[in-house]
């Protein structure tokens, strides 16, 4: 059969050449970086070569018999405080969104009074308890006693730290939890329990994986912050990091490099922290996206492997469309 009429535009010709992308200039980025730069470098130089900072004293403590103590105090006090707030979070979550009126206003009393008060003074007031309660007794009033002790051994300092970090963590999460919570589409769970789920299954198969990209967030950022925030427990005098440091500068009258002592240790903490939340968060938000973001080690390979890499080539254009044959 005869060849029909070429379509517009598709006669053979000469094939274009090839665009040259030329990468635009950012001069002023440069600008801002060296700028950035020499300021940085200018606040280290400061304190590198202060005429009174004594580095010995930094490199003699910052591995110290006491500051170790300290900081496994620290960690000690973040996870029990955590593992109160998260799991009393939980609780005060649900009582918030139960339709009983009584259980809901209880929980938001109780939100109310914790975020409302500072965590320093609730510390404070558990470690001084025993002032106006030097004993706690269980049991019938004006009759049968269950349970007598005096409140300095129930509540030591320790303990008090506990319950000063650990309540006040409760009110924060449960509001977490229940931002997370109310987050997830009511549509996927009336659909759920139309399909006969049990109340238990609903939450482990549809609402928590949900519910989790946004409650870990948060609560990773409210774990790095109990990290920091477990300091106040000095008001307790629980030798925790913060403490340690200010008995040994307290004696050496090393005030400043026993502080760079701590925020050292605490930077390095926090960072462990971040990286794992970011691994976290990363396993949460399967499903979510297309493709999961890159872990720090990708980035890092992808940036060394790929920093002098010429760009890619473009891609010849397509051949010219010829004539349909019928």
């Amino acid at each position: 059969m005869a060849a029909g009429p070429p379509l517009p535009g598709s006669q053979a010709g000469p094939r274009p050449e090839a665009i040259k992308a030329i990468p635009m200039r950012h001069p002023w980025r440069w600008v801002s970086t060296v700028v950035v730069v020499a300021i940085v470098g200018e606040i280290a130089y400061v304190f590198v070569t202060a005429p009174n900072m004594d580095w010995a004293v930094i490199r003699q403590y910052l591995f110290g018999r006491l500051i170790l103590q300290g900081i496994v105090i620290t960690l000690e006090l973040t996870v029990i405080a955590m593992v109160i707030g998260v799991g009393l979070g939980i609780v005060l979550a649900v009582m918030r969104l139960s339709p009983n009126p009584v259980v809901s206003s209880v929980s938001w009393f109780y939100i109310w009074f914790f975020r409302g008060t500072p965590v320093l003074v609730q510390i404070f007031f558990w470690y001084n308890l025993a002032s106006i309660l030097p004993h706690i007794s269980l049991g019938i009033p004006g009759g049968l006693v269950l349970f007598h002790a005096s409140t300095n051994d129930l509540v030591p300092p320790f303990t008090a730290a506990i319950l000063g970090l650990g309540l006040n963590e409760a009110a924060y999460m449960a509001e977490i939890v229940r931002a997370g919570l109310i987050s997830v589409d009511q549509g996927q769970t009336e659909a759920a329990q139309a399909l006969g789920m049990t109340r238990l299954l609903l939450m482990r198969r549809i609402v928590l994986p949900q519910a989790m990209r946004v409650i870990v967030p948060p609560t990773g950022n409210e774990t790095i912050s109990m990290l920091k925030t477990s300091s106040l427990a000095f008001v307790a005098t629980v030798p925790e990091l913060f403490t340690r440091q200010e008995e040994i500068s307290n004696a050496n009258f090393d005030v400043i490099e026993l502080a760079i002592v701590a925020s050292l240790w605490y930077l390095a903490m926090t960072s462990v922290l971040t990286v794992g939340q970011y691994y976290v968060e990363r396993y949460f938000g399967r499903g979510a996206q297309r493709e999961l973001p890159l872990t720090p080690l990708q980035r890092f390979r992808r940036m060394l492997f790929t920093f002098h890499a010429p760009p890619p080539e473009p891609a010849p254009p397509p051949p010219p469309m010829t004539g349909l044959h019928h």
